[in-house]
């Protein structure tokens, strides 16, 4: 009996310290660079096509896009619009490798039409605008993979006009933005169906609201993000500027708002997924924090965190958050001597399982993207130049 004890003290003294063993921190891997594709203000984004990378942007105060294989070779460039001045801003593509970019050009670049003055649910006092030779016209060009420019749909609007996220699917598109007047600072979403019908703007905010990302739902619904330093559809402000969730119906009409907020500081999302993964940024104080929190589709926040960084949040597909991380992260091997960039990837109860990072003097991060042909890619910005990182295979 004493013997068998001994025993089973000596298998309990053995298995202990491995069940007390504190998790093993995940070592983060370098990005590798696939290309460098030019300054910083001429680049607003890349996108996949197949085989083809599209990079848009402005170049002399002209929307383009071009194409280049993964060595960096071009394919093709385009100007998008004859205008004296226009932008691009956004892009998606779709089921069949078409390029959908959303950006703003001057009213005299469309045919006369009547312009089109936000839906204004929250009754605020939206004077005219004095802007008449700004970019007050949503337009969206429709290119091919080969570069051939499509169609080109347009609609005037009474405001100054930035796109800041497109989103389509079989059903149709949405874009999303800010409108902007001497006294108005708002957000907007628009429909289009696929033969370049405009739906009316609905006017998120009236003097301090931004939207920058937008999901589509299956049931024709939306939800748009961003953030607001005043009152939306009755729900009020609660920090300085709280990041915003917003439910837009098929009929765009906002059916609920979610405000996320701390204390005395502000908050933004500044992207979103599919399945309603969100990223962006918190400030308060002198302190920057990159969060990512996963939402049901009731809005319910599932898992969250928050990481100290600098600029921006992107997500990539469903399970992935990239960032400039500025501090180590405790389940990480990682502790950055100077801002770089870091992609986080997580599994669905929101635990970290991987981690990849860029080289530093990278100073902000563009977007990120999944794709078939070229796996995941990751695009920063230096001061001096784009490129674009793909991930080590593992």
């Amino acid at each position: 009996m004493k013997r068998a004890l001994v025993l089973v003290l000596i298998l309990l003294l053995g298995i202990a310290p491995i069940a007390n063993a504190a998790p093993k921190k995940i070592a983060v891997k370098p990005l590798q660079l696939l290309t460098t594709i030019g300054p910083p203000d001429e680049v607003s984004g890349v996108v996949v096509s197949g085989k083809s990378l599209i990079i848009y942007g402005t170049q002399g105060l002209k929307a383009y896009a071009r194409a280049i294989d993964a060595t960096g070779n071009q394919l093709w460039q385009l100007s998008l619009d004859q205008s004296l001045a226009s932008i691009a801003t956004a892009a998606a593509v779709d089921l069949v490798g078409d390029i959908w970019i959303v950006g703003a050009t001057p009213l005299a670049a469309g045919p006369v039409s009547a312009q089109v003055t936000p839906i204004n649910p929250d009754n605020a006092v939206v004077p005219p605008t004095t802007f008449v030779e700004d970019l007050q016209v949503i337009t969206i060009w429709k290119i091919s993979v080969a570069g051939e420019l499509l169609f080109r749909y347009i609609l005037p609007t009474n405001y100054v006009v930035f796109p800041t996220a497109i989103a389509l699917d079989k059903a149709g598109i949405s874009v999303v933005g800010l409108v902007a007047s001497e006294k108005v600072s708002a957000g907007f979403i628009t429909n289009v169906d696929l033969a370049g019908v405009f739906s009316e703007l609905l006017q998120i905010g009236a003097t301090a609201t931004t939207v920058d990302a937008v999901v589509r739902h299956r049931d024709g619904s939306m939800t748009v993000a961003g953030s607001s330093a005043e009152t939306i559809a009755a729900k009020k402000l609660v920090g300085i500027s709280d990041a915003i969730l917003v439910k837009v119906s098929k009929s765009l009409k906002i059916k609920s708002v979610i405000r996320s907020s701390i204390a005395k500081g502000e908050r933004i999302w500044n992207s979103a997924s599919s399945s309603l993964l969100l990223g962006g940024e918190v400030f308060v104080a002198s302190k920057t924090e990159t969060a990512v929190t996963k939402f049901s589709t009731a809005f319910v926040p599932k898992w969250s965190y928050r990481f100290t960084a600098s600029g921006p949040a992107k997500i990539l597909g469903s399970t992935q958050l990239l960032f400039i991380s500025t501090s180590s992260i405790p389940q990480l091997v990682w502790r950055p001597k100077t801002p770089t960039p870091l992609l986080i990837t997580f599994d669905a109860k929101g635990i970290i399982t991987a981690a990849d990072s860029g080289p530093a003097g990278q100073r902000e991060v563009l977007g990120g993207l999944i794709s078939k042909e070229f796996g995941v890619l990751v695009v920063t910005s230096s001061a001096e130049s784009v490129s674009i990182f793909t991930r080590i295979p593992r």
